[in-house]
């Protein structure tokens, strides 16, 4: 290995973990921060909560005994939902390429879909499932699909134009083309969609644990309001995060190990 390329690694290495420790100092200082301004009274401890109070109480939760099924419910509902939301976006984007009429015939109703509110659709979804996870489920689909198709299609419609002309002179078929260009092709695309699926599920989710739900995280967040007991309401939102990142961690490990092959 050549002086440059131990030089380059080595500065490579050391912006990771520049940006690890930015990271880290970042949380510290809001947390901190948040601490400070909530001990002296400067923003609402009622109001607001502070880390201190929501750690004692998520500690409490704990002791509870029904923490980790509020965890389990949410944490199924949004695995379901995403799978679900990404394998059916996945497909319908399939044959919409493919069938490039059919795109143009129901492109002004997915827009027209996506820009409707789905809460609108709650008492709708209500009484087609029921007050249940069904419900829960199919608020995330309601609202996670329409984004994947469209994200998932337009990568697809990326492919470069030279790379289908090289392939038509190696007389590949249709199935070829779509297995080794468009799809693989495609991959940064689909990562993006992944990355907007996880979100807008969680989003879903939450709504419909809103609604309808007796257990999941969005349960324990109207609970927490009702009852005024704000630190619960915040430790909600603490856990969707944490939850949020821990599977954005998984679609990044993802994410590199698909583009490897590129």
């Amino acid at each position: 290995m050549s002086p440059e390329q131990k030089k380059f690694l080595k500065n490579l290495k050391l912006t990771k973990y520049k940006v690890i420790f930015l990271q880290i100092a970042i949380l510290v200082i809001f947390l901190g921060l948040w601490e400070f301004l909530t001990f002296k009274g400067i923003i609402s401890p009622f109001i607001y909560s502070s880390p201190s109070k929501i750690f004692s109480t998520i500690i409490d939760l704990i002791h509870s005994h029904n923490f980790f099924i509020h965890i389990y419910i949410t944490l199924k509902e949004v695995l379901i939902a995403f799978f679900l939301g990404i394998s059916l976006g996945f497909i319908i984007a399939l044959i919409l390429y493919e069938w490039k009429f059919l795109a143009k015939v129901i492109d002004p109703y997915l827009t027209m879909f996506n820009s409707l509110p789905k809460v609108a659709l709650g008492p709708l979804i209500i009484i087609a499932g029921g007050a249940n996870i069904k419900s829960v489920i199919l608020m995330a689909l309601l609202i996670n699909l329409i984004i994947s198709i469209i994200t998932i299609y337009n990568g697809f419609l990326c492919t470069d134009e030279y790379c289908f002309k090289l392939f038509k002179t190696l007389h590949a078929t249709k199935l070829q083309t779509l297995l080794y260009l468009v799809i693989p092709n495609s991959y940064q695309t689909i990562i993006t969609s992944l990355k907007l699926c996880l979100s807008q599920t969680l989003v879903g989710v939450l709504m419909g644990e809103f609604l309808v739900s007796k257990q999941g995280i969005g349960y324990l967040i109207v609970y927490g309001k009702q009852v005024f007991n704000l630190n619960i309401v915040m430790s909600g939102i603490i856990i969707l995060a944490l939850i949020s990142y821990i599977l954005y961690k998984f679609i990044t490990i993802l994410e590199k190990k698909l583009l490897k092959h590129i």
